[in-house]
């Protein structure tokens, strides 16, 4: 079973909790509560907690071990080497949604930058086309949906995966399964889904390894760790769906206090991606 057959299977499984986990929703007479239950659009909240309690709990014993391991036999300009070549293989999913959102000056950048990282920054080990004011950007399904008028849906967390929503779950299963050049090379070469692995452990790894401390100081900032989660998460995906543009006014008392997360949050929000599948803008 490849990645992107268990992303097939995490977007049946999102459907399956939207009918079978559902929290009650508040009395139409607790206003604050009713504001609080719309705003947070959480309505599978025992259901997340319960598998943020599980992804914490990998963490602790899977996850951040192999990272250690990672970080003491990789120096940081190594590490640094194995997330540009990683972001590079993210390009060709950019380049379509840049197309599919209407944005052809980003498609272009998109181009520009994978011609000249794969062939001057040796295969994208190299940022070579930031140097050359060809910054970088991700986009995802997720964020195209949202630019074609799909609002988020429900929230939902999916260990290793981490938080995401109904859409960006959705729109990463596409991404996994339709658009990932590596799916449709391992389609046709049944033998070489162990790259399709390889590439996704190197981005659970790489993620975590750039996101530890961020999410520490969360962690350590934060009443609620799962509630402080969830509220970045869904920060940094509608700065994302904006590409970086400010909110609009009538939204900037809900997106005052992004200013307040710990530098490096916007990974630390989206621990995996689609971060593997978006995160630095």
């Amino acid at each position: 079973m490849s990645p992107s057959h268990i992303a097939r299977i995490l977007t049946v499984l999102f459907v399956c909790a939207l009918t079978s986990a559902c929290a009650t929703r508040p009395p139409a007479g607790d206003v604050n509560a009713v504001a609080a239950y719309q705003e947070a659009n959480d309505p599978l909240e025992p259901f997340n907690r319960a598998m943020f309690k599980t992804d914490q709990a990998l963490d602790s014993v899977i996850v951040r071990p192999v990272v250690k391991g990672y970080r003491a036999v990789l120096p940081e300009g190594g590490r640094r080497s194995v997330g540009h070549f990683l972001r590079n293989l993210r390009s060709p999913i950019t380049f379509v949604h840049d197309v599919l959102q209407a944005e052809p000056e980003r498609a272009g950048t998109t181009f520009a930058r994978f011609a000249v990282n794969t062939f001057i920054g040796v295969l994208g080990l190299f940022d070579v086309a930031t140097d050359l004011g060809l910054p970088y950007h991700s986009e995802d399904f997720g964020q195209t949906l949202a630019v074609w008028g799909v609002g988020s849906g429900p929230y939902v967390y999916v260990p290793i995966f981490g938080p995401s929503t109904l859409r960006d779950g959705t729109g990463y299963g596409v991404d996994a399964f339709f658009v990932d050049p590596l799916a449709w090379y391992s389609r046709g070469n049944g033998a070489e889904t162990w790259i399709q692995w390889a590439v996704f452990g190197g981005l659970v790894i790489n993620i975590k390894d750039e996101t530890m401390y961020a999410t520490d100081e969360l962690k350590a900032s934060s009443i609620d760790y799962y509630a402080s989660l969830r509220s970045a998460y869904r920060q940094i995906r509608a700065s994302e769906v904006r590409n970086g543009a400010p909110p609009p006014m009538e939204e900037f008392d809900d997106f005052s206090s992004l200013s307040d997360l710990p530098s490096n949050a916007g990974k630390a929000a989206l621990e995996l991606p689609q971060t593997t599948l978006t995160s630095e803008q």
